[in-house]
């Protein structure tokens, strides 16, 4: 098979550690010719990042059309930013690539969107939906009957139970624990180490074990370009 080649969109941590979870794959059985990374802060065109040049601003996508797409631009501070970045470039859904760490589990059957990435650790325990774009950080587990929606964001060593439905552009912090049969609503944070137990509305930021509301973080917007 002849790799494909493959832009990563960022060139922070994430980036830095999808970049390692193409190396693995491509250790395995190479997939991927990586071509760099793409960045709109022009302090960092023409640098290296982990031995990749970043090539310039994120629309120099459109110069390369063969090649694959995977985005690793996130924020905790405005969560619907990989959504409006998606929005902005216009590629089509086979142009981006989905990236599994040799070492995460996805259960066979599993429907999984474009432009997600699974890192080392991360477990997908039953046939389930799980959106584009969605980022799982190592030893997080989804367990069965869940539903992941697009840009979605786990942090490390977050648990989800059963029957569990995340909505758009939720992030779940580091160690979070998610109940059965509940709903992270859009753009919702839950904080490190949260244990939740009801429902959380969109837009609201729930802390603490049990988890309870602290503020509203802002009003979502993943309706809005």
């Amino acid at each position: 098979m002849t790799a494909r080649p493959l832009l990563i969109v960022g060139a922070g941590g994430l980036s830095r550690e999808t970049l390692s979870a193409v190396e693995a794959v491509n250790s395995v059985s190479p997939q991927w010719t990586m071509l760099g990374f793409l960045d709109d802060d022009p302090a960092l065109h023409g640098r290296y990042v982990q031995r990749r040049p970043v090539l310039g601003p994120l629309d120099l996508v459109h110069d390369h059309p063969d090649a694959a797409v995977v985005m690793t631009i996130a924020s905790i501070h405005n969560p619907g930013t990989r959504r409006r970045i998606v929005q902005r470039l216009a590629l089509p859904a086979e142009r981006y690539a989905t990236i599994v760490h040799p070492a995460a589990s996805v259960a066979a059957g599993a429907e999984v969107g474009p432009g997600s990435v699974f890192l080392a650790g991360s477990v997908v325990t039953a046939p389930q939906v799980i959106g584009s774009h969605v980022v799982v950080m190592p030893n997080t587990t989804i367990t069965h009957d869940d539903h992941i929606h697009d840009y979605v964001m786990f942090a490390s060593g977050v648990l989800v139970s059963g029957f569990v439905t995340v909505c758009e552009s939720a992030y779940l912090g580091t160690g979070a624990m998610i109940r059965e049969r509940l709903t992270i609503g859009a753009e919702a944070l839950v904080g490190m180490g949260a244990v939740v137990l009801n429902d959380v509305p969109p837009g609201e930021v729930w802390v603490g074990n049990p988890a309870r509301h602290l503020r509203t973080a802002h009003r979502p917007n993943h309706f809005v370009a």
